[in-house]
């Protein structure tokens, strides 16, 4: 067989693989004349295995029966003098935020806070936010955040479809919320002496990786807002796969910019707190103000920082942006521009480029940019991650064959809260995993790379 083609388009071993592919299909269609079109095979079983082992699941270490708050404990315990949380001039060590948090999860269990029961969070950024959060979770519960920001009548909608049970919140906001009858609310800035006589240890609950972390809504884009079940197990894997890559080190102090009903927030809170790192939680009053953004991270010597692109856009035009350089940039969110990718790499050589839709669990893929190749390529998984690009058939696509991806693994949620038929739509049974294991149709358009990383099309 000999082949004509342009070398300025294709390389040999690209023009070999497609003639294996042209062979596979003329020997299967020979095979069977009556197969219809869509059936006949372009890989061979050789292929498809190699293809499943480049972008099927990573393997590292398993913590499907641990949740966050018990790697959360593990670090108070080993750093308790360290710093954990720093907000508006004050500081927690991992001690005391720990002990914050077990008395108020007393209180909670108090008020029935238990597993799979859904505690709503309405809470301006505050030390209290994120004590309520562990609270909620070492009471056997599950979160819902609700940013007090949000329009009223989508507060309203959340408040009611979520069916939270509690509803925890500040005294200057609850009369601006939209509140049912009957719901019941915890005031979380109550005099400090308020949660004095719990104890300082945490309250035993049976929790498993099963049990669900949070519900958090999506934006609503399509229709109204969805309920997304994220479980303990996808969680515990996803911040354990972050502090090993990019990584996060017990030094490193993260900065959190992040509103709480985003599940990227997840990240700038828990990756610092397993790694035995250092938070610092923004005001709402600096995080849409630049200059103020620098002046914070400059001050606490930040190394970290995740943002979108148009975020990470606002702080490199400043003309302080210098106070940037060289700390870790994480992006994601959006499609990353090159150029500004190229803007972040004249800055700091440490810049990673996140994917991951809010039904794997925050960031299911990631790749690290550099100077010599700033293109800002999906990446490759996370730990105990599967990335499938399929075509409309759902099978395998050959490299460089534009598909849809679809991602299986540990980070996937249990579904959406109440809409069965759209959960049965988004997350179908996986064709290459364990019976009853099942991927998330993204319905984002990506290929696969001979070097085993996706490229992401649009």
């Amino acid at each position: 067989c000999c082949l004509t083609y342009s070398t300025d388009l294709f390389d040999e071993p690209t023009i070999a693989r497609m003639a294996k592919h042209w062979r596979n299909l003329l020997e299967a269609l020979i095979a069977d004349p009556q197969q219809r079109l869509s059936e006949l095979p372009l890989l061979d079983a050789p292929e498809q295995r190699q293809l499943l082992e480049s972008l099927g699941v990573e393997p590292g270490e398993r913590r499907l029966d641990q949740c966050i708050h018990h790697l959360f404990a593990e670090q108070a315990l080993a750093r308790k003098d360290a710093p954990a949380l720093t907000f508006a001039g004050k500081t927690l060590s991992y001690a005391e935020l720990d002990a914050r948090a077990n008395r108020l999860a007393w209180a909670l269990r108090e008020r029935g806070v238990g597993p799979q029961v859904r505690v709503g969070l309405a809470l301006e950024r505050s030390l209290e936010m994120v004590v309520g959060l562990l609270a909620i979770l070492k009471a056997g519960g599950a979160y819902v955040p609700l940013d007090p920001a949000y329009p009223e009548d989508r507060l309203a909608y959340m408040i009611e479809d979520s069916g939270i049970e509690l509803l925890l919140t500040q005294s200057h906001l609850q009369k601006l919320l939209p509140i049912p009858a009957g719901l019941a609310t915890v005031l979380l800035d109550q005099p400090q002496d308020w949660l004095a006589a719990y104890p300082t240890t945490a309250p035993d609950v049976a929790v498993n990786g099963e049990h669900l972390a949070y519900t958090i809504y999506t934006s609503g884009s399509t229709g109204k807002p969805k309920g997304v079940m994220v479980r303990h197990a996808a969680l515990s894997n996803f911040v354990a796969s972050m502090v090993e890559q990019p990584g996060i080190a017990a030094a490193d102090r993260m900065l959190s910019l992040t509103t709480f009903s985003f599940d990227i927030f997840g990240l700038e809170i828990y990756g610092p707190l397993l790694a035995g790192a250092a938070v610092v939680l923004t005001g709402k009053e600096v995080h849409q103000d630049p200059q103020a953004v620098l002046e914070l991270i400059d001050r606490h010597g930040v190394t970290m920082l995740q943002a979108t692109p148009s975020t990470w856009r606002m702080l490199l035009d400043n003309e302080h942006a210098a106070i940037l350089d060289g700390r870790t940039f994480l992006c994601g969110g959006e499609a990353l521009p090159q150029e500004l990718a190229q803007r972040m790499l004249a800055r700091s050589p440490k810049v990673w480029n996140l994917y991951g839709p809010t039904e794997t669990t925050i960031w299911s893929a990631l790749h690290p940019l550099s100077v010599d190749n700033s293109r800002p390529f999906l990446g490759k998984p996370i730990d105990n991650t599967a990335l499938y690009i399929l075509g409309s058939d759902l099978e395998l696509n050959p490299l460089g064959a534009p598909g849809e991806l679809l991602i299986g693994g540990d980070g996937l949620a249990r579904g959406y809260f109440q809409r069965p038929a759209l959960t049965a739509e988004r997350f179908v049974p996986d064709p290459f995993g364990k019976p009853g294991s099942r991927v998330y149709r993204s319905g984002d358009l990506t290929r696969g790379r001979a070097d085993g990383v996706v490229d992401y099309l649009g």
